[in-house]
């Protein structure tokens, strides 16, 4: 039997990797579930493993995969979750590749920055193979990670982002924001008004904010695949 608390935060971050496969940090957490701090969301998190609900997955910081929901719930269960809230850097938000089985042959576009922005590369030199899984249907292409400004949302430098094409993308979405048409980084991206917020997923680093005119949305992050 869960508490009213441990049971909505469980849904909030099943429904969340369900909607756009990332995961909610602890101050999103805290605010869904109505907390006023991070501590209480550990208590929680510690509480859903303890009953089964969650596991920490073993040798990846702060890893955790949702292995069942409460009886009766018509949720179904999301894939891997990573919870942000450690220094240490994490596996990804998105389904992992185990295989290659299927795959679908992308262009590599270049590197694109998770950390300072760097020059935007945009004439494809090389291709990859991504788990068609991660694809589906959708128009995408591939970016080598260069940085460490997402660390704390599991995106690691030389990690392989899988991009869906498209020019606008929801409030607390991963994009490639293209910057006064010269400069390509990979943040959160967050609208406040008539200005837009490029955030990192790394304390050491700060909000970037922009006119509406100076940011172009060229893709939205939908997978990552990473080798060891």
């Amino acid at each position: 039997m869960l508490t009213r608390k441990q049971q909505e935060l469980l849904l909030y971050i099943n429904r969340r990797l369900g909607e756009d496969g990332v995961s909610p940090s602890f101050d999103e957490m805290k605010d869904a579930v109505g907390l006023k701090s991070k501590s209480g969301i550990h208590r929680l998190i510690t509480a859903l493993e303890e009953r089964g609900f969650i596991r920490r997955l073993p040798h990846r910081a702060r890893a955790l995969e949702v292995l069942k929901l409460p009886p009766g719930n018509e949720e179904t269960v999301a894939s891997l979750s990573v919870i942000e809230g450690s220094a240490k850097p994490k596996t990804p938000e998105f389904p992992a590749a185990h295989a290659l089985e299927g795959a679908v042959n992308l262009p590599l576009h270049g590197k694109i920055a998770a950390g300072t922005p760097i020059e935007a590369l945009s004439d494809p030199t090389r291709s990859v193979d991504i788990p068609g899984s991660l694809v589906g249907n959708r128009d995408c292409y591939a970016l080598e990670i260069e940085g460490d400004s997402m660390v704390e949302a599991g995106i690691l430098d030389g990690d392989i982002a899988v991009i869906e094409r498209c020019d606008t993308a929801d409030n607390g979405t991963v994009v490639v924001a293209l910057v006064d048409d010269a400069e390509a980084t990979l943040k959160r991206l967050r609208r406040k008004g008539d200005s837009i917020a490029l955030e990192p997923a790394n304390h050491a680093y700060e909000t970037r904010i922009f006119g509406p005119d100076r940011v172009k949305v060229q893709g939205r992050l939908v997978g990552l695949v990473r080798t060891y």
